[in-house]
């Protein structure tokens, strides 16, 4: 990076920074943006980063940058050759200003890669007692408290340390099982309770990727103005939604999920789930042309890296004692129904890139799926497959049955396949009777969705027809999918997920017993 011009050459700001850093040469579309991220996230509300570049056109692109995220843009200087910004954290706040102080602004320490990180062996999966038929389970996550959000972005922006984050997210993980618990489920997960959302929590543990509020990555996209548009149908505002940014050699130095099954373990008796980003979905999340291209040459090196650190995760998991790792992979719907709404990428899931032809893209995401589960037992290993999950809007979701998928999940090296199933858009059960026989079915049997609880009756009624259509023995019950997607973005209230799961297992238990099946 090329150095800008002393500070002396800049005429003074009103006010003096709090931060301040050197971007060189970089503009907005070629890395500026993330160190801005990185710079920024400490602040206080209100309190000013200083930002030198000597490259023109951040003078048009930051201001535009500034009105799309909510920052203020508080003073603009030119000197020879370079130019300073004063950017406050949200709006500016005067009080929060120091004095004007001579000399230059303390500079924090540029972002540094991390070296790759590889575990010296891996280690072989525990024991754990098999899931019995129509066992209960939540798909994964589960409504987040409010003072459990405010302690989330905290945490991201650097204003929360890792400790004191933990021990609040521990008080909520409690809460989301003893409410799965208490609703009667043989399965349990955390709820997803320390993760801001189901997939793009990787970017924040991950070596070399850092999460950015998806208003960041306006530049790197084709058509920024379609993209804003796009994000406008977001339920959520998406200066709330993060995204993972490369910006070197992935590895895993830290885990991923293996501390959230550690808890959960030591607060409940019940065997856990956990549910990880798929391969595939890993991979169209972070591959982005002008960002992690300066990592990564090609996609298909950015999946090989993917397939390590999943790999080494699902090892660790499987070894503590995950009675299930279930891998997502919703996207997949999104290859073969195309549903967009500019037609050639789509916001469903995180994922911002144009997707290939869909036999290509099948094909990639069974192979990395191969890579990823090969040598593990495949008892121990699930797929999800929905069709969105980011809006309640049921109009704006994608819709077909299971027909172009089902070579793909008949060939899955997995024992259980979570399908959502529930609603119409999710078409006929029947499309699944080609399903291998040593395949579970998790049979979604409630929409998440709904802003009321289903009757148990309707539940029992869906479930019976999947055990009449594949067998007692492989069929377990679940809902359509998680219950709160992006951590701003519930779907439910914690009292109505935990009133559909109970309709799930009071279905169960009749059903059970209508089967001569113990419990």
């Amino acid at each position: 990076m090329t150095p800008v011009p002393p500070a002396d050459s800049v005429p003074g700001h009103p006010h003096a920074p709090h931060a301040s850093f050197d971007g060189g040469t970089l503009d907005c579309g070629s890395g500026l943006l993330l160190l801005i991220r990185q710079h920024i996230d400490p602040l206080a509300a209100g309190q000013l980063l200083e930002i030198r570049s000597a490259e023109s056109s951040v003078c048009e692109d930051l201001p535009a940058w500034c009105r799309m995220t909510g920052n203020e843009l508080v003073s603009e200087r030119r000197g020879e050759g370079v130019y300073s910004f004063l950017v406050a954290k949200g709006r500016f706040v005067p009080a929060a200003a120091p004095p004007v102080a001579p000399g230059r602004a303390s500079m924090p320490a540029a972002r540094e890669l991390r070296p790759v990180h590889v575990p010296a062996s891996l280690p072989a999966p525990a024991p754990v007692a098999p899931l019995p038929p129509l066992a209960v389970t939540g798909v994964g996550s589960w409504p987040r408290p409010r003072w459990l959000l405010a302690a989330l972005h905290a945490h991201l922006e650097g204003r929360l340390g890792e400790e004191e984050f933990q021990a609040t997210a521990d008080d909520a993980v409690r809460l989301a099982l003893q409410a799965q618990v208490e609703a009667g489920v043989d399965l349990v997960t955390d709820g997803e309770q320390r993760r801001d959302n189901y997939a793009s929590f990787v970017g924040a543990r991950l070596d070399n990727c850092q999460l950015v509020p998806i208003t960041d990555l306006l530049p790197y996209v084709a058509d920024p103005a379609e993209f804003a548009r796009e994000l406008q149908a977001l339920d959520v505002p998406a200066g709330k939604v993060r995204h993972p940014a490369v910006f070197g050699p992935l590895s895993r130095s830290r885990p991923l999920a293996v501390h959230e099954l550690a808890f959960a373990r030591r607060a409940v008796r019940l065997p856990v789930k956990v549910a990880l980003p798929g391969p595939y979905l890993l991979t169209r999340t972070m591959w982005m042309e002008c960002v992690s291209d300066r990592a990564y040459a090609r996609r298909e090196e950015l999946a090989a890296d993917v397939v390590r650190v999943l790999r080494e995760e699902i090892h660790f998991l499987l070894a503590e004692g995950a009675a299930l790792v279930q891998l997502d992979e919703p996207v997949l719907s999104e290859v073969v129904f195309g549903g967009s709404v500019s037609g050639d990428r789509t916001f469903m899931c995180g994922v911002l890139d144009a997707r290939g032809a869909a036999e290509e893209e099948l094909a990639f995401a069974e192979a990395l799926l191969a890579q990823v589960t090969a040598g593990l037992p495949r008892e121990r290993l699930a797929l999800h497959v929905c069709r969105g999950n980011w809006t309640p809007d049921e109009r704006v979701a994608l819709a077909g049955d299971y027909r172009p998928l089902l070579g793909l999940l008949s060939r899955a090296p997995v024992g259980t396949l979570f399908l959502e199933l529930a609603t119409p858009r999710a078409g006929e059960l029947e499309v699944l009777r080609g399903l291998p026989d040593d395949r579970r079915v998790g049979v979604g049997v409630v929409n998440q969705k709904r802003p009321e609880p289903e009757r148990e009756e309707a539940v029992l009624a869906r479930a019976e027809r999947a055990v009449q259509l594949l067998g007692v023995e492989r069929v377990l019950l679940n809902p359509d999918c998680g219950f709160a997607t992006f951590a701003d973005n519930p779907l439910a209230s914690a009292e109505l997920a935990a009133a559909q799961l109970r309709a799930i297992a009071g279905a169960a238990r009749s059903l059970r017993a209508r089967h001569r099946l113990p419990g």
